[in-house]
């Protein structure tokens, strides 16, 4: 396995590479990994040498316009904007199938827990899948699976929407999540494509920023239909599906390939047929089959999962808080209908506490950037944790005010302002794990993140099934201290991978592996 993953790096390290020639005979011979570079941008060093093979190699020029690296900034944001509507939306289904939960259970003759699985299966497909569709982008592209995943995602809203039992609400809730997985597992990625590592940190903020606002403003907007009894809980699914559909179109003309390598790879594909001539992209060359590149998508993030302890406790950490964040979805109407009688409309407007938590979190990473710059000299991909830790602290503060202002003589504003400061402390948390994990694996770092990612949904889909009996069970206030002191405990994960990183990291396999190919 370790001589696999070595030989992988070195193969990933060769589909990102840029060269300045358009077009070099020769076989490569050998690569190196230079971490002063943009890891995801790993350039290669080669021996050319005339051996009678024949193959020419096909590589962008400098400034080549087919680079999506040098695409103009116009191009470069109307793309992101683009995959982060598709992260909005995908996360805007989850909340608004939430609010109108309580009238689909009613009008089905549903048990809560049934309700429940349909936020629970859409999470863990968001989980499973990208450990396949991962492959797939590498062999086909990003856009092709951008445009069948917008299509399978808009259609399948509606045997939802006509749905008379709960078979067909989760078989459809099982497609949407895998497709829906592509906003959140293939975005990262297309940011990364088109933006240098020092320009993608607003990108990236912004892609973060749409999980989880997406979710507040999904419920808001939909409270209200879900209370005119003359749409409900079926005509939430009809408008996701509409908006779905406006931006499958957009998906078709603004969604080009992004993908260095599979540009590179049509680019020698059309030359040989023009030319009868054997020309190549090294990504062609390099490149495992496609059953073995299924293997490794599925089985490296688990052997980091449980071999690397940074790459096992951020998971831990994200995941449990990703967790609650998906159970807060859940609670919001038990807790401010039980306590306050709010009406489903007032209920929907208390997630809007959700999407300023997103705002603050977002205005935070201004700050953690310079911090970043100032210090990442010094501390290396450790300059990332400065928010991670104001996050690991303010995740439990924010536990503990909505545990005990949760009172019907304590005015509402008190514990929406509590799930404001956790929620600002959970985008601290998941916009860190991006960037850290990228910093520490560079050519790991998609197995790296696809790690978390199925943690995070995993507890994701995990914590709407047992929170709102838990709330039952132990009452409001006891249940979300709970929660707190879990968070008050994992709160040290930052601090210590803040002064240990370097040294954890230094006993890591991958982390030699990345050594050898600097050497």
């Amino acid at each position: 396995m370790a001589e696999l993953d070595k030989r992988t790096s070195i193969d990933l390290a060769r589909q990102n590479s840029r060269a300045h020639p358009s077009i070099r005979h020769g076989i490569p011979l050998h690569s190196f990994y230079d971490p002063s570079l943009d890891p995801e941008r790993a350039s290669s060093s080669e021996t050319v040498v005339e051996d009678g093979s024949g193959v020419i190699h096909v590589e962008f020029e400098l400034n080549d316009s087919r680079d999506p690296m040098s695409f103009s900034k116009t191009r470069k944001w109307v793309i992101t904007s683009t995959a982060v509507g598709f992260t909005f939306l995908a996360t805007f289904n989850l909340s608004s199938f939430a609010i109108g939960m309580q009238s689909m259970e009613t009008e089905l003759g549903l048990s809560p827990t049934g309700g429940a699985l349909g936020i629970a299966v859409y999470a863990w497909a968001f989980g499973f899948a990208p450990l396949l569709l991962a492959p797939l982008s590498e062999e086909f592209g990003r856009s092709a699976l951008y445009w069948v995943s917008c299509f399978f995602f808009a259609v399948f809203y509606i045997p939802v929407a006509l749905a008379q039992n709960l078979e067909t609400i989760l078989v459809a809730r099982v497609v949407q999540g895998i497709a829906g997985s592509t906003g959140s597992s293939l975005v990262g990625g297309t940011i990364s494509d088109i933006w240098s590592t020092h320009e993608r940190g607003l990108p990236m903020s912004l892609f973060a920023l749409a999980s989880i606002v997406g979710s507040a403003v999904g419920a808001t907007f939909m409270a209200w239909v879900d209370m005119d009894p003359r749409l409900g809980w079926r005509w939430i699914q009809w408008i996701n599906g509409a908006m779905t559909i406006v931006l499958l179109p957009l998906m078709f003309v603004v969604m080009k390939e992004t993908r260095a390598s599979v540009i590179l790879t049509r680019m020698a594909s059309k030359l040989r047929k023009e030319t009868g001539k054997e020309y190549r992209s090294k990504a062609e060359q390099s490149r495992p089959p496609m059953l073995e590149l299924i293997r490794l998508s599925v089985s490296r993030p688990f052997v980091m999962l449980f071999t690397e302890p940074v790459v096992a406790l951020y998971s831990l950490w994200v995941g449990f808080a990703w967790g609650l964040l998906y159970g807060i979805l859940d609670a919001i109407p038990y807790i401010f209908r039980t306590l306050y009688g709010f009406n489903t409309g007032q209920v929907g407007l208390a997630y809007l506490s959700i999407a300023v938590g997103g705002f603050l979190g977002f205005f935070g990473t201004f700050y953690q950037d310079r911090l970043f710059s100032r210090n990442f000299a010094r501390l290396g991909p450790e300059a990332r944790l400065y928010s991670a830790c104001a996050g690991g602290i303010l995740f439990p503060i924010g536990c503990y005010i909505f545990a005990w202002t949760s009172y019907p003589t304590i005015h509402w504003i008190a514990p929406s302002i509590g799930v404001t400061i956790l929620v600002t402390g959970i985008f601290f948390i998941c916009l860190c794990v991006f960037n850290y994990l990228a910093d520490c694996y560079s050519i790991y770092s998609s197995s790296a993140l696809a790690a978390q990612s199925f943690s995070r949904n995993m507890f994701g889909g995990a914590f709407p099934l047992f929170i709102t009996p838990m709330y039952k069970t132990l009452n409001p206030r006891w249940a979300a201290f709970t929660f707190g002191m879990l968070g008050t405990v994992m709160a040290v994960i930052p601090f210590v991978l803040f002064r240990f990183g370097p040294q954890i990291r230094a006993r890591s396999k991958f982390a030699k592996s990345l050594a050898e190919l600097e050497k």
